[in-house]
């Protein structure tokens, strides 16, 4: 899966009506709400919406003919296999009705057009979880996490060594457990929180 770098906008016109989408990375809910309000335009005729956050749907067609809108920007969403991503395709009315299939087309393909051209960057599941250590291996076992893209998020430091918090990629974390055990001998373990 895959998200975005960074907010990204389109606008284009179909038959007089000016259709302006804007999709942006969020990491909730809460985010994804929160960005869609901050890119509604209250003067436009429609807001239309839709976000994804992992197993978390949602979208919304703002008055126009159920089905036309949000929907089709959240199958452009996940057409293109992308995660924590919100779209708003903002609409100002020109004068020409375009019908069920022409609002879907607009809507997703508006959608569509932005996120084909938005840089991405790959979504990577992560757990955190703490090792205490010796100062006698802190210096080995930093070096070696940072092989395995581990994050550090804090070192607190103690009488005999240090206590690291860790933001580890799940797919590496039986890895790194195992690599810490077999640096330290035994003396460091990696507890993985739930």
């Amino acid at each position: 899966m895959f998200t975005l770098q960074r907010i990204e906008t389109h606008t284009q016109e179909i038959k007089k009506s000016r259709f302006h989408a804007v999709c942006g990375p969020v990491s909730s809910e809460q985010a994804a709400r929160d960005f869609i309000a901050e890119q509604s335009d209250l003067t436009a005729s429609h807001n239309c919406w839709a976000f994804r956050v992992g197993q978390t749907y949602r979208f919304n067609d703002d008055g126009e003919p159920s089905g036309t809108a949000g929907k089709p920007i959240l199958q452009a969403i996940d057409g293109q296999s992308l995660d924590h991503i919100a779209v708003v395709v903002i609409r100002w009315f020109g004068g020409t009705l375009l019908g069920s299939g022409g609002l879907i087309r607009a809507y997703g393909g508006t959608a569509a057009i932005c996120l084909r051209a938005a840089e991405k960057v790959e979504v990577i599941e992560t757990v955190s979880g703490t090792v205490n250590c010796e100062f006698s291996d802190l210096a080995l076992i930093k070096a070696r996490l940072a092989g395995l893209d581990v994050g550090i998020n804090t070192e607190t430091f103690t009488d005999t060594g240090a206590a690291l918090t860790l933001l580890i990629p799940k797919n590496a974390a039986q890895t790194a457990a195992a690599m810490i055990l077999d640096l330290s001998r035994g003396r460091a373990v990696l507890s993985l929180d739930d």
